[in-house]
């Protein structure tokens, strides 16, 4: 089983001093993998429910600032040589799928190949209309944008042919040097499982772990082709440290701790120092 913080791009560790110095602790102290979050933009007063707390809102204030993950990303390769760097997620349908993959493949080539993306179609409404995305089109954008990034990281000759996006023979490079990027899919909806098991490397199923989701996401894969085994589940780490065992034997290989306060999220790690503490707890699982 493999740990890894997240939320690491926002809170106090929008400061550049302190994210490196976060990360290079995690690394330290034998973190997998350090995942960011994403919102562009925040509207002021949006209306639009945030699926992840019971009062609709995503956090204390709409002004929070959230640097861009794949920057933040990038800054902190520099900092560091063998923690992965993920996000957690990226709201793809926002992106357009050309330059991400531009982007994504340019930052896990110099990297040396530490990067996990994490995608989601998004829930803020009011966020898709300030950026100029259509809201009604993010799933079946979604799906094909993920389709035009693997299309350009893995062929020789890249060409697709989709409802948003046709091109023949163009070249994309450099390219993952392992030929492609995992593609994790997150989301809290059956919706998002399935995606995960027709498209995605992995599935991140929120905040909860939901047992019913994950099977659907298997049983998914298995219909599609690829070995259910192979797709990577990654879960927040859950309040009783004790369940981990239970999550082992249900083929859950990533757990994620949280490192920044916000509702819902649990006890923050705040400091590098108690990210250190976490190793601990790390080593007493580590066989699970």
């Amino acid at each position: 089983m493999k740990f890894g913080l997240r939320y690491c791009n926002v809170g106090r560790f929008v400061d550049p001093a302190k994210a490196v110095e976060l990360v290079q602790a995690a690394e330290e102290a034998g973190f997998e993998s350090a995942w960011t979050v994403e919102h562009t933009v925040v509207p002021a007063g949006y209306a639009s429910q945030y699926p992840y707390s019971t009062t609709g809102r995503m956090g204390p204030r709409d002004d929070m600032p959230i640097p861009d993950p794949l920057i933040w990303m990038s800054y902190i390769a520099a900092a560091t040589s063998r923690i992965k760097l993920a996000t957690g997620i990226l709201i793809l349908p926002q992106h357009n799928p050309v330059i991400t993959a531009k982007q994504v493949a340019t930052l896990d080539a110099m990297s040396g190949g530490r990067v996990l993306l994490g995608i989601g179609v998004g829930w803020l409404e009011e966020e898709f209309a300030t950026i100029g995305a259509p809201f009604a089109e993010r799933a079946a954008r979604t799906d094909e944008y993920v389709a035009v990034m693997r299309a350009l990281w893995g062929m020789e000759s890249p060409t697709f042919h989709g409802e948003f996006f046709d091109f023949e023979n163009a070249y994309c490079l450099p390219q993952p040097p392992g030929g492609s990027v995992p593609i994790i899919v997150g989301g809290h909806s059956k919706a998002a499982a399935r995606r995960a098991g027709r498209l995605g490397d992995g599935f991140f199923p929120a905040r909860e772990t939901r047992e019913d989701l994950i099977e659907l996401a298997r049983g998914t894969a298995a219909e599609h082709g690829p070995d259910p085994a192979d797709l990577e589940i990654t879960i927040s780490v859950p309040s009783d440290l004790d369940a981990l065992d239970h999550l082992a034997n249900l083929g859950v290989a990533r757990v994620l701790v949280p490192v920044s306060p916000f509702p819902g999220m649990g006890a923050p790690v705040d400091t590098p120092e108690e990210a250190l503490a976490w190793k601990s707890r790390i080593e007493r699982y580590a066989d699970a």
